[in-house]
């Protein structure tokens, strides 16, 4: 083999290398940050991971919210009119968290089945819905007609497509 060939071939299988290398790294670096959603009704059924990161969203249930007199915590009930979860969290809650409004929660599951939120995000106003529930809710192609108008009384947040 020719010898400028020879050093072609060997910089071409270093960059190669490297490459693969360096996209490995970032690959395996990313499996810890990422945080896939799941919908009350998965996280009931069990299909979301338990104590690892993830996103769950929905409306918090009417007459759910439970605060502590003496911290910062709070439980609550995360539904999607199909199952409903129960949320910890202790902080500070975002000016437009409500009953009755869509919520995004970051954290894990314990195995109780409770999620231990590390954040709560709320709706930012009347017509927004976080884009996550909204594509969930566009699925969701079991609910009726009827269930509808029912799910819109309990969640001014959530629109199911009706």
């Amino acid at each position: 083999m020719h010898p400028v060939r020879k050093q072609r071939l060997i910089l071409v299988i270093a960059g190669v290398l490297f490459s693969s290398i360096a996209i490995g790294l970032i690959v395996y670096a990313m499996r810890e940050n990422i945080n896939l959603f799941y919908p009350p009704s998965k996280i009931v059924k069990g299909e979301a991971p338990h104590n690892r990161t993830i996103r769950g969203g929905g409306c918090v249930k009417p007459g759910s919210v439970v605060r502590a007199t003496d911290s910062l915590d709070i439980k609550f009930i995360l539904t999607d009119g199909t199952g409903d979860v129960p949320v910890k969290f202790s902080g500070i809650l975002p000016d437009l968290f409500a009953e009755g409004e869509a919520a995004v929660v970051n954290g894990k599951i314990d195995d109780q089945g409770v999620f231990n939120a590390e954040q709560v995000l709320a709706k930012h106003d009347e017509t927004y819905t976080p884009p996550e529930v909204a594509s969930m809710n566009k699925s969701d192609d079991q609910k009726k007609e009827g269930d509808h108008k029912n799910d819109q009384a309990v969640c001014k947040g959530m629109n199911y497509g009706g």
